[in-house]
């Protein structure tokens, strides 16, 4: 009998690429269910064969403990070799776009509450 191996929901396609291609290799039979027309169903990786369960998914978690590892030193080399990235610093690349999103972002409020404070102003 079938059973839900892994939901593929918000699963970034490279990483849905790789659990396939994992199962593949070790001869887990698999089939996919997509989200459907209008996306309410559930997409997921579904085993043919209870019995591959445990394996499947001990398969995946070892898969996804090396990608949040490698992940996490990827973004740690970004920050030794760039430093953190903060207000200030996208300020200093980029003073005029941000600028910019500070002025829009200041006038939608402006136009948001207007109305408010002018019906209390009467």
């Amino acid at each position: 009998m079938a059973a839900l191996l892994f939901k593929l929901r918000g699963v970034p396609e490279d990483e849905a690429r790789d659990i396939r291609q994992l199962l593949s290799e070790n001869d887990i039979e698999y089939y996919e269910t997509s989200a459907g027309n209008w996306g309410i169903s559930l997409p997921a990786i579904w085993v043919r064969h209870s019995d591959d369960l445990e394996r499947g998914r001990a398969l995946i978690d070892n898969y996804q403990e090396k990608r949040a590892l490698h992940a996490r030193q990827v973004y740690e080399e970004d920050i030794r070799r760039e430093g953190e990235k903060t207000f200030l610093h996208a300020l200093k690349k980029q003073p005029l776009r941000i600028l910019l999103y500070i002025a829009v972002i200041l006038t939608v409020l402006y136009l948001s509450t207007m109305p408010f404070v002018s019906l209390t102003a009467d």
